[in-house]
């Protein structure tokens, strides 16, 4: 991996990890794409570019970040009740998803089901006249909805958008929610990702300047998407986003069966 092609990860990483277009089945496109098959400089660019997004939604969510741990924590302790089910799922079927969803053939299907649900999410947010704050039945379904976002092509971030829309939550509250919520996430990434890279062994041989530029241009693109979602969530302005996968869906499936 050469900078340029850091660079090119980085920005894809950085928007679509808060985008509602998942991430990790736009990063399989693009390493497809461009040819890249080194597993061992995967592992590390992984950590620096989950290092780029953690860093970009701490600086945007500082202050709500600092209100989880006032009393009387209720929002912190409906944070670790949501985080629950991607944990369990991610560490579960970790060795499943990795065998048979590492490349980029079946991911047409869930881009296709990422697309339906942000067009039910809008639909359904359009259509709440009484959006209400963030209750537990919210978090719990905004939890559920993450686990089932590991899936490579199930965009996380949409997946906890549709959980709390259908729950009734107001936008704002998801939108704030959903990004507290990556922070374990991304976390935990970034935790195995570092396991991963220790017991492959492959720092000796590593380009540094090419992977503090994915690091960088994952942190920039993702300080602007955090910021941009969530104004779009707040507005339930899901449509072309949906639209987008859904031709991206198309493509891929084209590409793969036909």
């Amino acid at each position: 991996m050469v900078w340029w092609q850091a660079m090119v990860l980085g920005l894809v990483q950085g928007l679509t990890e808060f985008l509602p277009v998942s991430s990790s089945g736009h990063l399989i496109l693009t390493r497809e794409l461009m040819g890249l098959n080194d597993g061992s400089s995967f592992l590390l660019f992984d950590v620096m570019a989950h290092v780029g997004t953690l860093v970009a939604v701490v600086i945007v969510l500082y202050k709500p970040i600092l209100e989880l741990f006032k009393k009387p924590y209720k929002n912190l302790l409906m944070l670790i009740v949501a985080t629950i089910p991607a944990v369990i799922i991610g560490f579960t079927c970790k060795g499943i998803i990795e065998e048979y969803f590492s490349t980029a053939k079946y991911l047409c299907f869930f881009f296709a089901f990422t697309a339906i649900i942000m067009l039910v999410s809008e639909f359904v947010a359009k259509r709440n006249k009484n959006p209400k704050d963030l209750s537990w039945g919210g978090a719990v379904a905004m939890g559920l909805m993450q686990g089932i976002g590991v899936l490579p092509g199930v965009s996380r971030s949409g997946s906890t958008i549709f959980g709390g829309t259908v729950a009734g939550t107001d936008g704002k509250k998801i939108a704030t929610f959903s990004f507290l919520m990556s922070l374990p996430v991304i976390a935990g990434s970034l935790l195995l990702s570092i396991i991963d890279v220790a017991q492959a062994g492959s720092l000796g041989s590593v380009d540094w300047f090419s992977m503090l530029i994915g690091a960088f241009t994952a942190f920039a693109s993702g300080y602007i998407a955090v910021r941009a979602m969530l104004k779009l969530i707040a507005k339930a302005n899901y449509k072309w986003f949906s639209l987008y996968l859904g031709i991206v869906a198309i493509l891929t499936f084209s590409f793969y069966f036909i």
